[in-house]
């Protein structure tokens, strides 16, 4: 399966929440998720508070199905009152490289 969609996020958490941001985006439902290829989750090295996320999905539509369901929904409304003001959301679509997950 091949990566059609994804997107780079970058959240900046209320101060002091950076660490309960990224615990919250490690159990995200998508990485369980088929579609969801790519689920990479860092964080600044001089702001502990700013946390960035790059998502790569089989299709934009498998992304938008599984955003509109329950589990996707109930993970939103936990994240929202960790995160300070509008993240910043670039579209993109992942093409190879290296993660290191552990």
């Amino acid at each position: 399966m091949s990566i059609q969609h994804g997107f780079h996020a970058t959240i900046t958490a209320h101060p002091g929440q950076g660490s309960a941001l990224v615990d919250l985006l490690l159990a995200a439902p998508s990485l369980n998720h088929d579609d969801c290829l790519v689920f990479l989750v860092s964080r600044s090295a001089s702001n502990p508070d700013l946390v960035s996320v790059t998502e790569g999905w089989s299709s934009q539509a498998a992304h938008s199905q599984f955003f509109a369901g329950p589990l996707a929904q109930a993970f939103i409304a936990a994240l929202a009152p960790l995160v300070a003001g509008e993240s910043i959301y670039t579209d993109l679509v992942p093409l190879g490289g290296k993660a290191l997950l552990g």
